[in-house]
C-alpha cells in the first residue's frame, strides 16, 4: 500500500532509523492501555515500520478536579493488571507479541527487557537495574564503582519494596512523566482530560507510573495523587519508595545524556544501598 502521508488532523511520529518493530510495539501499546474506566489514550490512526500516526490533539489547561479525576482513571489503569511482571502488551498492529520493548528518545531508545518474573523486586533488579548497569557500561558512562551499588541495590530490594514486594502486576503505561501526559479539552466547558502517548506498556509496580509523575513534575500532581487514593488506596509507605521507583528512569537518563544525571543517579544509588 502506497503511503500518501498523513491527513491534517493526524500527527506522524517518524524515524526511518528507528529499531524494527518499535512503532508496532507502540502501537499495541496503546490499544492495550484502554481498559473501561481507564484514561482516555490517543487514537491510533496508522503504523508502519518507520511511522506511527496518532490523532492530532490540541492541548489545554488543566485544572485541580481534572487531575483528580484523571488519578482516579489511571488507578482503573493500573487494577486492569497485567499477566507478569515484565509482560508486554499482546501481538497487535504487526507487533509479535514480544515482551520486550525500549524506553527513551525516539532517536536512541534503550532496548527494555521483558519476560515474565512472579515477584516486583525480581522484576526490577533482573529486567530494569541489571540490563540498565550493563548499557551504561557498554557506553563507558557507569563504573565498577556504579556496578557495585547496583547489586547492593538489588540485594535490598525485598527489604526496599516494604509492604508492597508481595503486590500483583499492575498494567503501566510505562514512561508516564509529565510530557507523556497531554490535556485535552473534552467537549465540556472549560473541562480538560488527560490523553496518554507515547508509552513502554508493560507490567510492572503501580507506584512506578506516579513515581515517573512526580520525577519531572505533573501538573495538580496533588490532585492527581488524591483521586487515586480515593480509587485505590496506595500501601502504607508509599512515600518513603518513591526515588526507589524513580531510579530507573533517572539512570537511563544518566547513560543516554550524562550531566548532572550521573551524579545524581549515583547519589540516590549510594542511598538506596545504606
Amino acid at each position: 500500500m502506497t503511503d500518501d502521508g498523513p491527513g491534517p488532523d493526524t500527527f506522524r511520529k517518524a524515524d526511518a532509523g528507528a529499531p524494527a518493530g518499535f512503532f508496532a510495539r507502540e502501537a499495541a501499546g496503546l490499544d492495550w492501555l484502554r481498559v473501561p474506566g481507564g484514561p482516555r489514550v490517543v487514537g491510533v490512526r496508522d503504523v508502519g515500520p518507520g511511522h506511527l500516526d496518532l490523532d492530532l490533539l490540541s492541548s489545554d489547561v488543566p485544572r485541580p478536579q481534572d487531575g483528580r479525576a484523571f488519578g482516579r482513571a489511571l488507578a482503573a489503569l493500573h487494577d486492569a493488571g497485567a499477566a507478569a511482571f515484565g509482560a508486554g502488551p499482546p501481538a497487535a498492529r504487526g507487533w509479535s507479541g514480544d515482551p520486550g520493548g525500549w524506553f527513551g528518545p525516539l532517536r536512541d531508545p534503550l532496548p527494555m527487557v521483558g519476560g515474565a518474573w512472579s515477584s516486583w523486586p525480581e522484576f526490577y533488579a533482573e529486567a530494569r537495574l541489571r540490563p540498565l548497569l550493563d548499557q551504561g557500561r557498554a557506553r563507558g558512562v557507569l563504573d565498577p564503582d556504579d556496578a557495585a551499588l547496583v547489586e547492593a541495590v538489588c540485594a535490598r530490594l525485598p527489604r526496599l519494596a516494604g509492604a508492597t514486594a508481595d503486590d500483583g502486576p499492575a498494567r503501566l503505561h510505562g514512561d508516564l512523566w509529565s510530557g507523556n501526559v497531554l490535556w485535552v479539552g473534552d467537549g465540556t466547558a472549560g473541562a480538560t482530560e488527560a490523553v496518554l502517548v507515547d508509552p513502554a506498556a508493560h507490567g510492572g509496580h503501580r507506584e512506578t507510573d506516579l513515581a515517573m509523575l512526580a520525577l519531572f513534575g505533573a501538573p495538580h500532581l496533588p490532585e492527581i495523587l488524591a483521586g487515586y487514593q480515593e480509587a485505590h488506596p496506595l500501601a502504607p509507605g508509599w512515600r518513603d519508595r518513591v526515588r526507589l521507583h524513580q531510579l530507573y528512569p533517572l539512570a537511563v537518563h544518566a547513560v543516554l545524556f550524562g550531566g548532572s544525571y550521573l551524579p545524581e543517579t549515583r547519589a540516590l544509588l549510594a542511598e538506596l544501598a545504606a
